[in-house]
């Protein structure tokens, strides 16, 4: 995360903050070096106010067998990326520090005295002045991001293979059927029709157990202690079927059922919402793990929509990990650390509604499309002042990103990302109308029986020519 400082008649206070998550592979870094720094300096310039330096914490907790120390070592060369970038534009990072497990390190600060090799333990938590104040308000502990993480990180339990071999048998039946043209309105339909009787489950299960928040969102949207959000989210898991779950991850991945589906963020609809969303994030098991972009940018969207930035930016920033290339998340991301009103966002998808229910009125020959809710949401960033990837026309279905133009039309795949049982096929896309790409057949060797090659850098999270 970095952090801006301003310094304003002698008087220094907090600025924007722009915050992703690390991604695994060391040679992405530079270029979440570059767009992070970009997006908090840029962004803090448009609302009048550059930074006059800024701090840089990187938090990661140890892997199995790993120390905390080792930790900080290996994340230095990112720690030195991003002091690079920022003095690229003129912006010093005056210190940058590294915590893990409950320790902290100073990437900027020689002396052993101050900075000791085995680092500085941290405070107990509850134990400052801020804490106290904090309780005194009656605002409630929210648990830590390992906390958050938890909620969406997909299944590895017993239940885990279930799951997968639901998402293999349904991909065969469904995609098949979103890749045409005739049955994908009714795809989309089902789909919604089946996140709406889950969720309608959801609140009259909560409702039952006399739990509070019911008809808002402050419950579900994890305001309430860790374990109670854990034994929401086991109860949930027991109200989703494996079949049901998979049939709305894999509906889900065409970008217009996502965007109806993201207007459920206000009232009585965004508990629930938001409890499916993380939900179906925890079901995207093993090879399906790119599917959850889609999941975890609704949750996100959600939670940012009810007022939890801490909860939205957990949620994209997963999203984006496993998806570099969503845009829907990239542009929620963006406009959440650049500090916009979700209200703006809010009108337009509002307005999107009234204008399909008029359509809906009309004769078919008449009626217009609907414009997605990635297209809405890129005209508010950049009514916001937004730059950068963020401006890029958004075109497909699914959540996959767009190769470059080639001379010929073969396909390719990241290795891991297609399903079994759906080797002759590429996920869908759509054509510059908003209509669905049809069936494209995998080139020879790429079926069951052979491999699929990876495009170098498939994981960065710069942007190239034709991605959307």
């Amino acid at each position: 995360m970095l952090a801006a400082l301003h310094d304003r008649d002698g008087r220094g206070r907090f600025g924007g903050r722009a915050r992703l998550g690390i991604p695994g592979n060391a040679d992405d870094w530079a270029s979440v070096a570059r767009q992070l720094t970009e997006g908090l300096v840029k962004g803090s310039e448009r609302r009048g106010a550059l930074p006059e330096s800024i701090v840089a914490f990187l938090c990661q907790d140890p892997k199995d067998g790993e120390s905390a120390r080792e930790v900080m070592e290996r994340l230095r060369p990112l720690a030195q990326l991003l002091r690079t970038a920022c003095g690229a534009l003129d912006v010093p990072v005056i210190e940058a520090l590294c915590i893990s497990d409950g320790r902290f390190w100073s990437y900027c600060c020689p002396s052993a005295q101050c900075c000791p090799s085995d680092g500085t333990p941290m405070g107990l938590p509850g134990t400052s002045v801020l804490a106290a104040a904090a309780t005194y308000a009656g605002l409630q502990i929210r648990g830590s991001l390992r906390e958050f993480r938890a909620r969406l990180i997909p299944w590895e339990t017993a239940a885990a293979p279930e799951q997968e071999s639901a998402l293999n048998a349904v991909s065969m039946a469904l995609i098949p059927r979103i890749l045409e043209d005739e049955s994908r309105t009714v795809v989309a339909t089902e789909t919604l029709d089946l996140a709406h009787r889950v969720m309608r489950r959801f609140a009259d299960a909560t409702s039952t157990a006399g739990a509070p928040g019911v008809s808002g969102v402050s419950a579900a949207s994890g305001a309430a202690g860790v374990s109670g959000a854990l034994a929401a989210d086991l109860r949930d898991d027991e109200l989703l079927p494996h079949d049901e779950a998979a049939t709305l991850i894999l509906g889900l991945q065409d970008r217009t059922t996502r965007d109806r589906a993201a207007e459920w963020m206000e009232g009585d609809e965004a508990g629930p919402a938001l409890r499916l969303w993380r939900a179906l994030a925890r079901r995207c098991v093993g090879p399906y793990g790119e599917h959850a972009a889609a999941p975890l940018t609704l949750a996100g969207w959600v939670a940012w929509s009810s007022g939890d930035e801490l909860e939205a930016r957990e949620a994209l920033a997963m999203a984006l990990g496993a998806d570099p290339g969503y845009l829907f998340a990239r542009l929620l991301h963006q406009a959440c650390n650049e500090g916009l009103d979700p209200e703006s966002i809010r009108r337009c998808l509002r307005k999107e509604r009234v204008d399909r229910a008029g359509a809906e009125m009309l004769p078919a020959s008449t009626a217009p499309v609907s414009s997605p809710s990635s297209e809405a949401l890129e005209s508010v960033v950049d009514a916001g002042g937004a730059s950068g990837p963020a401006s890029t026309p958004s075109t497909r279905v699914a959540p996959r990103r767009r190769c470059k133009p080639r001379s010929t039309g073969s396909a390719e795949s990241r290795p891991g990302s297609r399903p079994s049982g759906t080797a002759g096929t590429r996920r869908p896309r759509s054509t510059a109308d908003g209509s669905p790409a049809p069936e494209v057949p995998t080139r020879p060797g790429d079926g069951a029986g052979g491999g699929t090659r990876s495009r170098r850098g498939a994981g960065r999270h710069g942007t190239k020519q034709g991605e959307t």
